[in-house]
Formats: structure tokens, C-alpha cells, sequence
């Protein structure tokens, strides 16, 4: 029932000239010569094109209408036009890929044009009042689709008049939905939709539930899924919308039962420490795995009844005091704690204009719009029908269109052999016209070819209302790609837009080939560039140095002392002991698939080392373990694990023949984990190594730049800082620099092609033309 909400967006990445499209009244285009702007090499440029550009993307800045202003676009605009002119003489512009991704957008940009403006002023303002109240209702549907044949659709209809018979006669509502209802989840919920407000059922729904009594039961009413009737349980006003923030935990459905356990004492101690009084920006910047949100504090957008995760939105809801957090919530994503941040009112309807029409576009409402334009463009374009013939396509249509099998040339054949009157054959032919829409004719067979398109199979449908369906749907596109294919002479933005999509698309292309790849891939070049430009890329001081952030001192002390080893023992998913028979050196089945187990992970994770105890049980030889031990490390060293990787500790009684595995790892991050573990605290231990900038890390900037170990306690935390080294100030290298200097070298690159293009197309500028553009 809920609507999906699809949002489309796209636009040519280089078109730097675009700015959004607002429909005009419909202007004619003028085969009038233009005086021209400028030429370029043949090329000629009508002023009355640069002056639209430049009004359009110029008119709201300050100095808007200055001859510096006019002059430095002049100079953007036409190295923009140099590179899609060089674009078009290597022939970009006759691809395949190119005609596709411009029809692409042309199909985009046509939407604001083939609209009723009207109409959808009227949905905006209906959809804002509704806005103002949520409703809670529950639903009984009878499924029938919406080119159902007329007969189910009276049946659908007489069976929904009957159960709102039995509900407005005193049956228990609920009862009669588990029953009779046609959505599966009824049987389950009895129907009940809980609160919703506008936007967020299909439109027919909506607008009845919201005209609906409360406590009374709606007339039947027909959406796409069917016949519903509806009763309103409660209608309150509306909540508004709420702005949160939220610490996450991530903790995803089917993520191993550690991990989600790790996850939901993490996010305790979190809200633990929120309660004793910690600051909620610096936990959430420290800890919290929702990326998009925490170097925000949280924060996330605001939001309304029926826009987010249930359990999310319950409990924010119930939030009344800023500030006050709830939590921990469980969702699909993790667990969070929220914070309230302020509860709004329903926006003004100013407010919320602009972003109401952008939904009502993709609402079911639009349906309503589609259809008032279409009735317009009938009007406009002087549509007419030539009965006599229409009957007689819907009259002729037999069994093969409702099986699917449908043929353009046995149906015309059919066509023109129908009987006329006296006596003779039909006159009616593949060229005979259906309906004129302007002055261009659509024929029999084009309707005909239609129909074998778009057919498909309606078992229980009559062959003539299959037939009227597919023709209604024929004339409706047939209105629609009329309009479109005049937009250009109709419209001028329309126009302008799509010639500006079209060279920017072109300029992408060329841009990609001449500079941005050419710019990553030509090593030799960027090298050389970066030598000679090596002034631009130096270093600050730096140090480089280990931070160490424990809740305690005893945490720290522990810290520092395993981080002196190097190696620390991997905590999750530990390998399991490698299984061999009894009084022997062979392992068995499982000990050779848990040994190729191991070896694979290895090769994976190359950062890790193992080490190996050989173990052996009651009755065993002692030496068996240590000769176990021998085994698996000739095992691994065959299989090309560096030696330096493996390790062997004394050999162990156990109470299996077995060789114990242990996984090893020099990653701070295992460390971290394996102290925060014993300690009983997620948040324990946290080790960053690394060159620290200055202004990278106050704890940092805070201690004496120069090698030593120097502890600090700051905001209820202790640190121990060991600075390795000093990095002085001096050049980056190219690995170091390589992001800034490719950007800086595809700057170079394209300077330099721009002055080759000006030398094979020359500009000649009309200046005349120019300085009508000034004005100030």
C-alpha cells in the first residue's frame, strides 16, 4: 500500500553551463538569421545563444552585467564551444552511446513541459491540509487489476458492496478483515494501517480515509491493487516532524553471533557513559559508525509519522525534552541511542511548497495531472477521431489478442475483406487514418503495429475491451510523444537546455580522453610535472608517533607493555586445533580441511603470523607433539608461508592428539580488541600510530615536539604519547602529493589543449554584440 519513493537524478557532469529548467509559456522558434557573437575557425556563434547562457547563470551575482563580468564568461564560454566543436569533428556526436545517454536526458528535461500546472497547484495544496492531520485506519481489499474486464470488475465491486454490508450492519470490522481480506497481511493485523499522512498511501486511498468520519466506514473505493473499504479508527493532528541525533552500533542481521555481541556491549557501555554525564559530540565523533551522521554530531535530518525504521520512530517520538536520549534501539542497521535535538510544527505551506510538488510528480496523484494534460493537448492539437474506423478495429479483434498472439498482418488482412454495405468489400486499409492529432495522421497500421507490441495474454477478457484498452493507450502516447517532439519549437528554455546537455555530454567525453585519464595514466608526464612544480608540495613538521587512549592507568600501563612485543593474538575467529589420529603424525579428515582453512586464510591476511603448539594426550608419546608441531610448520613453509610468519611454542599435554593454532597480528586494532576484552569495556583502549600534522591531534600538539614518552591525562582519559621521530619540514614525494598534483597536472593539461585549439579554430569576436551584453 505504502508508495515507493524513487528519486531520479542525473545530469552531464561537465555541463558547467546547466542551471535548473523552469517551464515558460510556449514561445516559437524563429528561422530568422541571428547576428553572431563570434566565429570559431567556420564556426559561427549567434549572440542571441551566449546571451541567454549568460543571463540565465549570471543574473542573481553582484557584478551581473559588467563588462569584467561579460568578458571572463566570454572567455569560459568559448573555450566550452572550442572543445565540443572539436568534439563533433571527431564525431562523438554520431555514437550510439551518445544518442542514447542525450535521449536520456532530453526525456528528463521534458517533464516540467508536459504537466498541468494547475492541476498540480491543486494536488500540492490538498496534499499540504492533509498534512496537517494523521490518520489511523484499517482497510478491507477485494483485489481486481485496473484493465481487469468488465465483468470481474463488477464482481470485485458486488462482493466489496456486500462486506461493507456486513461491517456497516455490526460484524466486528477486524473480524470480517481477517477473513474476507485480500491483503495477506490481514490475516495478521486485522487490517489495521496504524497512522499515516499524506504521501504515503496511493492517492485514491488517501483522499477517501481523509473524507471519511471517524468511527464510520467509506464507500467503496477503487485503487490500482483493487476495491478497498475503509474505516477510520482515529484521526489526531499531526505530530510535525522531529530532528534527531543518534550514536549506531553497527550490528547487521546474519553477522556472526561475536560480532553482535561485541555490538550490544559496546553500545551499553556507550549509553552508560551518556547517562553518567559524557559529552554526547565526543562519543559520538569517537565511536559512532554511522559515517554520514557523526562528524555531525548525529544529527540527522528531520522527520515526520511513517519515514523511518518503526522502532526508530516510536522511540524518538516519545522523546519530550531536548536533550533527553533514548536507547539502546534496535534496528535492521545496528543499535542506536537517540538523542532529541527539537520538535517541529508542520512547516508553513511556503515551506513546504517547492519539495510537495517534487512528490506529488511521483505520487499516484499524478495520474490526475497526466490526465488533464492529455486532455489539453487533445484541445490544442485539434485531435480527430474517425469513429467509423475506430469501431471497426475494436469490432475485429478475436480470441488471438486476449491468448497473446495478436499478428499485425492477418488483422489488416481481416480489416480489409469486412463486408460494406451493398455488397461491397471494405475500404479500410493499413493507410486508412484512425485519428489526426495537428496536421499528422496516425493509420490502421500503426495502431495495428502498436497492438503487436503490447499485447499480452488477459484470460476471462472480452477480445473487443482488450482491444478498446490497448487503443486508449495507444492515443495517450500518441498525444504524448506529439508534444514532446515539438517541445524544441515550443519552448525556448526547452531548447537551450537540451543544446546545453547535448554539448555538455560531448565535452564530457573529449574532457575524459584529452585530460582526466590521460592525467592518471600518463605516469611519465605527471612525474615530470611534479618535479618541475615540487615548490607546491612540501611537508609541515610532523612526528611521527604511537597515542595511546585508555580509560585508566592501569589500561595504559597494560597498553604500552603488550604494544612493546609487536605481536598480539587474534581474538575472533580463532582457528580451531588441527585433529590427528591417536599415536600419530597424520591428521585427520577434519584436521587436513581446518589445516587448508588456516593456510587460505594466511595468504588473505598477510599482516597476521601464526604460532603452533603441538599437543599430545594420556598414553601418547611426549616427543609425538613436538614431531606434530614439525608437520604443520613443513606444511606451511612448503606452501609458501615465510618463515619468519610461523612460530612454535613447547609442547603441551591435552586431552586430544592435536596441534593448537594461535593467529598473531602486529595491527594496533587486535590489540585493542584483545585489552578491551579482559577489561570488560569496548571502549577501553584505543592505539593510533602514525605522522600526526600539527593541529591533527591536541593530545599531540599538546606534548614536546621531539622524540620521548610523554603521558597526559585530558577529559577524564589518559594518553600516553611516543613520539618516534620528528619529521621536518621538506618535499612530499609523488605517492605522498599524487591526489593534488593529478588534479594540478589535468589543469595543466587542459591549458595547454585549450591553446592548441585556439590556434586550429581562430576566434573572432563581434565586440558589438558583446557590449550590448553590458550594462553597468
Amino acid at each position: 500500500m505504502r508508495n515507493n519513493r524513487i528519486l531520479f537524478s542525473g545530469a552531464a557532469a561537465v555541463a558547467a553551463f546547466l542551471a535548473a529548467c523552469q517551464a515558460t509559456k510556449p514561445t516559437t522558434a524563429t528561422s530568422t538569421p541571428q547576428p553572431v557573437l563570434m566565429t570559431l575557425g567556420t564556426h559561427e556563434v549567434p549572440a542571441s545563444e551566449f546571451a541567454y547562457v549568460y543571463r540565465k547563470n549570471n543574473s542573481s551575482a553582484p557584478d551581473a552585467g559588467s563588462k569584467a563580468s561579460v568578458q571572463e564568461y566570454l572567455n569560459l564560454y568559448t573555450n566550452f564551444k572550442l572543445k565540443v566543436i572539436e568534439a563533433e569533428a571527431k564525431g562523438l556526436d554520431t555514437t550510439q552511446a551518445f544518442k542514447r545517454e542525450l535521449e536520456g536526458y532530453k526525456q528528463q528535461l521534458a517533464q516540467p513541459y508536459l504537466t498541468e500546472k494547475s492541476v498540480t497547484d491543486q494536488l500540492v495544496r490538498e496534499a499540504y491540509e492533509h498534512m496537517q492531520k494523521e490518520v489511523n485506519a484499517s482497510h478491507i481489499l477485494i483485489r481486481v487489476t485496473p484493465e481487469a474486464d468488465p465483468k470481474d470488475t463488477l464482481a470485485a465491486y458486488n462482493k466489496i458492496v456486500a462486506l461493507r454490508q456486513r461491517v456497516t450492519g455490526g460484524e466486528d470490522f477486524e473480524k470480517v478483515a481477517r477473513e474476507t481480506s485480500e491483503d495477506p497481511s490481514a490475516r495478521e493485523n486485522g487490517g489495521r494501517l496504524g497512522y499515516f499522512t499524506a504521501l504515503q498511501m496511493v492517492y485514491p486511498f488517501e483522499a477517501a480515509a481523509y473524507k471519511t468520519p471517524v468511527g464510520q466506514v467509506s464507500q467503496p473505493i477503487r485503487t490500482r491493487f483493487g476495491y478497498h473499504i475503509i474505516k477510520v479508527n482515529d484521526m489526531r493532528p499531526a505530530q510535525g516532524e522531529i530532528k534527531v541525533a543518534h550514536l549506531m552500533v553497527r550490528a547487521t542481521p546474519g553477522m556472526p553471533k561475536a560480532d553482535s555481541v561485541m555490538a550490544k556491549k559496546k553500545v551499553d557501555e556507550l549509553y552508560s557513559r551518556l547517562q553518567k554525564g559524557e559529552n554526547w559530540d565526543k562519543l559520538v565523533a569517537q565511536f559512532s559508525e554511522d559515517q554520514g551522521s557523526a562528524a555531525n554530531a548525529g544529527e540527522l535530518p528531520p522527520f515526520g509519522t511513517g519515514r523511518m525504521i518503526p522502532s526508530f520512530e516510536e522511540a524518538a517520538f516519545k522523546l519530550q525534552t531536548p536533550g533527553q536520549l533514548a536507547g539502546p534501539v534496535q534496528t535492521p542497521y545496528g543499535w542506536h541511542i537517540i538523542k532529541l535535538i527539537e520538535k517541529q510544527a508542520v512547516p508553513t505551506f511556503e515551506q513546504s511548497e517547492a519539495g510537495l510538488k517534487q512528490k506529488v510528480a511521483k505520487d499516484s496523484r499524478s495520474e490526475l495531472n497526466r490526465a488533464a494534460f492529455i486532455k489539453r493537448v487533445r484541445t490544442e492539437n485539434h485531435f480527430t477521431e474517425v469513429a467509423p474506423v475506430k469501431d471497426l478495429l475494436l469490432a475485429q479483434a478475436d480470441t488471438a489478442l486476449t491468448a497473446g498472439h495478436f499478428k499485425t498482418d492477418p488483422y489488416l488482412t481481416r480489416l480489409t475483406n469486412v463486408p460494406a454495405a451493398k455488397g461491397k468489400k471494405s475500404t479500410v486499409a493499413g493507410a486508412t487514418p484512425v485519428f489526426t492529432i495537428g496536421t499528422k495522421a496516425y493509420t490502421v497500421k500503426d495502431f495495428a503495429d502498436y497492438t503487436a507490441q503490447h499485447q499480452q495474454a488477459r484470460p476471462g477478457t472480452s477480445p473487443s475491451y482488450a482491444m478498446q484498452l490497448l487503443y486508449d493507450q495507444f492515443v495517450d502516447q500518441s498525444l504524448m510523444e506529439y508534444e514532446r517532439a515539438n517541445l524544441e519549437t515550443k519552448h525556448e528554455d526547452y531548447r537551450m537546455l537540451v543544446k546545453e546537455y547535448r554539448d555538455g555530454i560531448l565535452l564530457f567525453q573529449l574532457m575524459d580522453e584529452k585530460v582526466w585519464s590521460k592525467a592518471i595514466e600518463d605516469t611519465v608526464g605527471l612525474q615530470k610535472y611534479f618535479t618541475e612544480n615540487q615548490a607546491k608540495y612540501q611537508w609541515e613538521p610532523r612526528v611521527q608517533a604511537t597515542v595511546i587512549n585508555a580509560a585508566t592507568p592501569e589500561l595504559l600501563k597494560k597498553a604500552q607493555q603488550q604494544l612493546a612485543v609487536g605481536q598480539y593474538v587474534v581474538q575472533r575467529d580463532m582457528p580451531p586445533a588441527l585433529e590427528f589420529r591417536p599415536n600419530s603424525v597424520e591428521m585427520t579428515k577434519i584436521g587436513l580441511l581446518n589445516r587448508t582453512k588456516l593456510l587460505q586464510r594466511l595468504v588473505n591476511e598477510p599482516d597476521m603470523s601464526v604460532r603452533v603448539t603441538g599437543q599430545f594426550k594420556a598414553g601418547e608419546k611426549a616427543s609425538l607433539a613436538k614431531d606434530r608441531t614439525q608437520r604443520v610448520v613443513k606444511f606451511l613453509t612448503d606452501s609458501k608461508v615465510s618463515a619468519n610468519r610461523i612460530s612454535s611454542a613447547t609442547a603441551a599435554r591435552a586431552s586430544a592428539p592435536t596441534a593448537k593454532i594461535e593467529l598473531l597480528s602486529s595491527q594496533p586494532s587486535v590489540l585493542e580488541e584483545m585489552l578491551n576484552n579482559q577489561a570488560q569495556n569496548p571502549l577501553g583502549v584505543q592505539i593510533q600510530q602514525r605522522a600526526f600534522p600539527k593541529g591533527d591531534n591536541k593530545v599531540v600538539d599538546g606534548v614536546p615536539q621531539q622524540p620521548g614518552t610523554y603521558t597526559v591525562q585530558q577529559d577524564g582519559r589518559y594518553y600516553a604519547v611516543k613520539v618516534e621521530k620528528v619529521l621536518p619540514a621538506g618535499p612530499k614525494t609523488l605517492a605522498e602529493a599524487r591526489g593534488q598534483a593529478t588534479s594540478d597536472y589535468q589543469n595543466y593539461l587542459e591549458q595547454q589543449w585549450v591553446q592548441e585549439l585556439r590556434g586550429k579554430y581562430p576566434v573572432k569576436v563581434n565586440e558589438a554584440e558583446v557590449s550590448k551584453l553590458v550594462t553597468k
